[in-house]
């Protein structure tokens, strides 16, 4: 059970303020036993409270930087960063815990920030709003070329998301969803094959080439459920 850094209370809901003093903790880097403050600070500015954000050194091995706001405590990550680090940090979860996962599931963030688009942090335009997995209760702002914002507490919720089993769901729900493409490029082959023999038409210049295009994106959706 965690608690406030500040009062000693223990902390409830998304584990980011305490209900008692109000004090916002610093819960998403918890588990990283130490870090450093990277100097000079960042020319990249937070898209919430718009101020410069800090470099930080997670140092997992070797350097990790990302950075964040010393304010709102929300975090940028570089493209791959986020899967990268939490690779590191979460490791050996090899079953489904479904009661804890919906409890993850079933966080609410509406209150802390309104439902909005903001600016990516680096080239200041509006950036996407997307889904970190499947039931992770966790929607992130992403910029395609430049990376992904978590606000503060978010990251923690990701991760408990990860020990629940989430990231097993979602390799579920992908090969799944690789199974049912598979399946649904096969029927159209066989139907052009039916519908050619049934008319007893001549292949149309191309279609073998056409027939031909589909194997490897055949191949590719096995390589999906096998790899």
């Amino acid at each position: 059970m965690a608690n406030c850094k500040n009062c000693g209370a223990v902390l409830t809901g998304t584990l980011l303020v305490c209900e008692y003093c109000q004090t916002r903790q610093d819960v998403d880097l918890s588990v990283v036993h130490r870090f450093t403050v990277e100097e000079p600070r960042s020319d990249r500015f937070c898209p919430r409270c718009h101020i410069p954000l800090q470099t930080v050194d997670l140092r997992l091995g070797k350097k990790f930087l990302i950075e964040r706001c010393q304010r709102c405590l929300g975090l940028f990550f570089d493209p791959g960063e986020l899967e990268a680090f939490l690779e590191l940090a979460v490791t050996n979860v090899h079953a489904v815990d479904p009661q804890r996962l919906n409890e993850v599931q079933n966080v609410k963030r509406s209150h802390e920030y309104p439902v909005t688009y903001i600016d990516c942090p680096v080239c200041r335009r509006l950036m996407n709003r997307v889904n970190i997995g499947s039931r992770s209760g966790v929607i992130a702002d992403q910029c395609r070329d430049h990376g992904m914002w978590l606000d503060g507490g978010e990251l923690r919720q990701v991760m408990e998301w990860m020990k629940a089993g989430g990231s097993l769901v979602q390799k579920e729900k992908e090969l799944e969803m690789a199974r049912l493409e598979l399946e649904l490029e096969k029927k159209k082959l066989q139907f052009g094959r039916i519908d050619q023999s049934f008319f007893h038409a001549r292949p149309e210049p191309g279609q073998r080439d056409i027939e031909l295009d589909i194997l490897p994106m055949i191949g590719r959706l096995l390589q999906k459920i096998f790899r």
